[in-house]
């Protein structure tokens, strides 16, 4: 199909998209049939062209968690640099933090049995485990994902009770800081001494 631009623009040239339908055959039970309805303007002439646009927008909440994460978590937003290559860059670490925040939740979810060694250094799940294991006698030992994904989120705000659910982008964005500032005061105290 063709849009034209509006009458206020009429110097921009007309709009080509292309329209992709999917719809789901066998949707899970008490559950409606996904329907959906894409415009693109990249080209669609093949079957796996379409799989492919659908499957882009079936990713488009995990970009929208991004986004909150860079905005409510980051307060990417609220940067008052005069030019764009300080903003630039400041946006790349911002962007690395939203993409751990987001792993660390992807992951405890995905695979909550696994053990934290595999998102957080040493000394982070140490120091979370101690700090979460305060009277233990025994050595600490790495928790698994989704205890480590509880605890940071607890140290972000998440209340942790059995009808919250799992913690989010924004707690965890929190609980992550404060590790993070923790491990480092535990790592001067035990190098100093």
């Amino acid at each position: 199909m063709t849009l034209q631009a509006p009458c206020l623009k009429e110097d921009q040239p007309a709009l080509k998209l292309g329209a992709v339908e999917a719809r789901e055959e066998h949707p899970p039970k008490g559950s409606a049939p996904i329907h959906w309805r894409l415009l693109t303007t990249l080209p669609v002439t093949t079957v796996q062209e379409a799989i492919e646009k659908t499957q882009w927008h079936g990713q488009r909440w995990q970009i929208e968690v991004l986004h909150k994460t860079l905005k409510s978590g980051c307060h990417v937003e609220q940067r008052q640099l005069e030019t764009a290559e300080p903003l630039r860059r400041v946006l790349m670490l911002d962007l690395m933090v939203a993409w751990r925040v987001l792993h660390l939740r992807k992951a405890a979810r995905e695979r909550p049995d696994a053990s934290a060694e595999s998102f957080l250094q040493e000394a982070e799940w140490t120091v979370l485990w101690r700090h979460f294991n305060r009277d233990a006698t025994s050595a600490p030992r790495p928790p698994t994902l989704r205890q480590a994904a509880r605890w940071i989120g607890q140290l972000g705000g998440f209340l942790a009770r059995k009808s919250d659910g799992e913690p989010g982008p924004v707690v965890l964005w929190r609980g992550l800081q404060t590790l993070q500032e923790m491990t480092q005061a535990w790592i001067l105290l035990n190098t100093c001494g």
